[in-house]
């Protein structure tokens, strides 16, 4: 409530004050380990969007999962992510990001588990959608709370806190998912990378209805549900061919359904532009895109995310699909990619301040270099002779130029916009993040299983040449032979397959380097 003997007025929760004392420098310990609770849901929500990367293999066999199924296990969190952050956001502010944070949370851990109780590939997807829906949730109000709980003085050191922990989170996945795969078996081990959200989840929960602050802005609530049918309609349509499509030969229904999607997305913007004419709250303000600027930076914030997380989708396949290497070795592949992503988020502030814009430029172009070095070790090295070494250059410096983009890119593309127009514009971005992870993802898999034959075993004729050959040491030394056979054909394909995805990958992040241009030189980022 406000206190109108005082002049700068206090929202209170109890005894919790959302605006600390008149001079904005000094934020109770209450309100550090609040936020301590808020990145722990960010930390879990992030987190699953690459540990499951290296779990793919694993489930592939347990659930006898096909190619197209893994693309939407980490397509289908994605999109489902990405669509609820923005009506999430304006629930939030309407009745209170406590609530919203708590109830998400809620949704994200019994997801998790109903992920890891999972007995059918189908289930898993409808469970990891779920669990998207819940992180779209909670993911808004962490911003939002952060906004309220501390004061402008304060608030850059709680953001760049956040900002570490979304690109550690996000690095770290892989390595973690490994480590608990290794632990517990490949069998059962991939269900122990959703399982350990459960404990979290609960304290998560405990902890946010005892330290986080409530109250609500009272905006006026969107009640746009015409324009979130629309957005969702029109990216299911554009994913499900994007995924399918290569598994079923690109039939005709495909095509119909990408041109489906791409009128679906302009009958959205019509919409949108009508609700806002009549005075109405639209999902997403048109007016935002009235500014050349933010346009540019939203197709950036969508084609670095598309080439970002398809990274180690690709090497985790090639890893342990095609070269055979356990889950953690997989995840010890992914190693100095983190390394070199914490050590660039620790530094980017230093160098945004310096840089200004250039610091973006730095970022996608490091990443780009990264990418194109291991599109032509995959292009040109026999797959059979790469090793964890020959990746760790690329890699780092890959990592480096993520951590230096991640950090500081939003609020680049938010100065694009006026200051009141700010919340929304922060919305839209993580949107397309969340939705460019799923494009990203859902391209890449169909280039990667395109190069992929329907058998590896060798011919008739082949067979009969290795049973010649190998005849002298038994029936145990052909199918050893044969054996060694469709592990190279194996390797081969999945060389070719990766080349052509990180390739693809490469083009993203290019485009996303001429996309920062677009972008204002210097902002402020405090």
């Amino acid at each position: 409530m406000t206190d109108n003997r005082s002049a700068k007025p206090t929202t209170r929760t109890g005894s919790f004050a959302l605006s600390p004392d008149p001079s904005g420098t000094t934020v109770s310990r209450r309100a550090w380990l609040a936020l301590v609770v808020l990145l722990a849901g960010m930390f879990m929500a992030l987190l699953d969007t690459s540990i499951v990367n290296v779990a793919l293999q694993t489930i592939r066999t347990s659930l006898n999962a096909n190619e197209a199924t893994l693309s939407w296990v980490i397509s289908g969190y994605a999109l489902a992510f990405g669509l609820l952050l923005i009506p999430a956001g304006r629930f939030g502010d309407r009745f209170g990001h406590k609530g919203i944070f708590i109830v998400g949370v809620a949704v994200f851990t019994l997801a998790s588990v109903w992920c890891g109780l999972a007995q059918s590939s189908t289930e898993l997807v409808i469970a990891r959608v779920v669990q998207g829906v819940g992180g779209g949730i909670y993911v808004p109000a962490v911003a939002s709370l952060i906004q309220l709980m501390f004061p402008p003085r304060v608030r850059g050191r709680a953001f760049g806190v956040m900002g570490a922990v979304i690109g550690i989170s996000t690095a770290l996945g892989p390595l973690i998912g490994g480590l608990l795969i290794q632990a517990f078996g490949e069998n059962e081990g991939w269900r122990s990378i959703f399982f350990v959200n459960a404990p979290i989840g609960v304290l998560t929960v405990i902890a946010a209805v005892l330290l986080v602050p409530g109250g609500a802005e009272g905006k006026r609530l969107s009640t746009d549900a015409v324009g979130l049918l629309l957005a969702v309609a029109s990216m299911v349509a554009i994913l499900v061919p994007l995924i399918e499509g290569e598994d079923q030969g690109w039939p005709l229904w495909t095509w119909l359904s990408l041109a489906g999607g791409v009128v679906l997305l302009v009958l959205f913007a019509l919409w949108e532009r009508h609700v806002a004419s009549t005075d109405k709250e639209p999902l997403v303000p048109p007016h935002l895109f009235s500014h050349p600027q933010f346009t540019g930076g939203v197709l950036l914030a969508f084609v670095y995310f598309a080439a970002f997380t398809s990274i180690f989708f690709t090497i985790s396949l090639l890893w342990q699909a095609g070269l055979g290497h356990t889950a953690l070795e997989s995840g010890l592949v992914s190693l100095p990619f983190s390394i070199g992503s914490i050590a660039g988020a620790a530094l980017s502030d230093r160098f945004a301040q310096r840089l200004g814009r250039n610091v973006l430029s730095l970022g996608t172009g490091l990443v780009a270099l990264g990418l194109i070095t291991l599109w032509l070790l995959f292009s040109f090295v026999p797959t059979d002779d790469l090793v964890n070494w020959d990746l760790l250059p690329p890699l780092l410096v890959a990592g480096f130029g993520s951590g230096l983009f991640i950090a500081p890119n939003a609020r680049f593309i938010v100065a694009t916009v006026d200051n009141s127009e700010a919340g929304a514009a922060s919305g839209v971005i993580q949107t397309m993040q969340r939705i460019g992870s799923a494009i990203g993802i859902a391209v890449i898999g169909s280039v990667l299983f395109g190069q992929l034959p329907s058998s590896f075993a060798p011919s008739k004729a082949k067979a009969a040449q290795i049973a010649q050959q190998h005849a002298a040491g038994g029936a145990d030394a052909i199918k050893h032979a044969i054996q060694q056979y469709i592990d190279h054909n194996l390797a081969i394909a999945f060389g070719h397959g990766s080349a052509l995805a990180m390739l693809t990958s490469t083009i993203f992040a290019v485009a996303a380097f001429l996309l920062v241009f677009a972008l204002p030189k210097k902002v402020s980022l405090h």
